[in-house]
C-alpha cells in the first residue's frame, strides 16, 4: 500500500523555505529574527518620535503649566529609552559605526541621569535654562543624527536630509545662545513634524531593505577574523 501526499503538502514546504536573496558578496536569506529586529528598530523610532512630539507640542500649548517641567522630563526619559532600543537593532554595515553611535547615546543618557539626581529643577527646564548643560545630553541627539544620516544616505529621504542639519543647528544654536526664540521655535517644530512624518514612512517601508546586504555583515566579519 503507497502513501500520497496531499497536493497541497509540497506548496506548504515550498512557503516554509526562506527567500534567497543575492548579496554583493554571495546569497543570502532573510530570517524571523532578521524582521523581529526591524520592527523593534522601527517600534523604538515611532516612540521617540510620538514623545518628541508631544513634548513639543506641551511647549507650544501649555508653556506656563507648572507641571510642565516634569512632563517633559518623563516624554524625554521614554524618547531616551525608545531611541536606545532602536539602536540595539539598527543594521549598519560599519560595526565601528553602530558602536559609537551607541556610545553616544549611553554618554547623553549618563549625563541626563546626573542632571535629574543633582539639579533640583526638572531635566528639561535645567537644559534649557543652562545651555552648557547640552555638552553631555547633547550626545543622545548626536546619536540621533546619526540614524538620519544613515537614513539619509541609505534611503534618500528627504524628512532625514532635512533633519540632519536641522537638530545639530538647533542644539549648537542653543548652546552658543546665537539663536532667536522665534527661529528655535521653528526648528523644534520642523524637527517635531518631520520625525513624525520619517516614523510613520518607515513604518510601511518592506523590511528588508532595512535589513540590507547581509552578505557584507558576514563579509566584514571574516575580514575582521582574518585580521585577528
Amino acid at each position: 500500500m503507497t502513501s500520497s501526499v496531499p497536493e497541497s503538502e509540497p506548496h506548504r514546504i515550498e512557503q516554509a523555505q526562506p527567500e534567497l536573496y543575492q548579496g554583493q558578496f554571495g546569497p543570502f536569506t532573510i530570517t524571523a529574527h532578521d524582521r523581529r529586529e526591524v520592527i523593534y528598530y522601527r517600534s523604538g523610532l515611532a516612540i521617540a518620535a510620538l514623545c518628541f512630539a508631544i513634548a513639543t507640542a506641551l511647549i507650544f500649548i501649555q508653556k506656563d503649566a507648572p507641571w510642565l517641567g516634569t512632563a517633559l522630563s518623563l516624554l524625554y526619559g521614554g524618547f531616551v529609552l525608545a531611541l536606545g532600543g532602536s539602536l540595539i537593532t539598527i543594521h549598519i554595515y560599519l560595526a565601528s559605526l553602530h558602536r559609537l553611535l551607541q556610545i553616544f547615546w549611553g554618554i547623553g543618557a549618563i549625563a541626563s541621569l546626573a542632571i535629574v539626581l543633582k539639579s533640583s529643577e526638572p531635566l528639561a527646564i535645567a537644559v534649557y535654562a543652562h545651555p552648557v548643560l547640552l555638552l553631555g545630553v547633547g550626545f543622545t541627539f548626536a546619536a540621533l543624527t546619526g540614524i538620519f544620516f544613515k537614513e539619509a544616505f541609505c534611503f534618500n529621504r528627504l524628512e532625514t536630509k532635512l533633519l540632519t542639519p536641522i537638530v545639530p543647528l538647533l542644539l549648537v544654536g542653543h548652546l552658543l545662545g546665537i539663536m532667536p526664540v522665534g527661529v528655535e521655535k521653528t526648528f523644534l517644530g520642523l524637527w517635531a513634524v518631520l520625525m513624525l512624518v520619517f516614523a510613520c514612512r518607515k513604518a510601511v517601508q518592506p523590511i528588508p531593505p532595512d535589513i540590507g546586504d547581509k552578505s557584507v555583515f558576514t563579509y566584514l566579519r571574516e575580514q575582521k577574523g582574518q585580521r585577528a
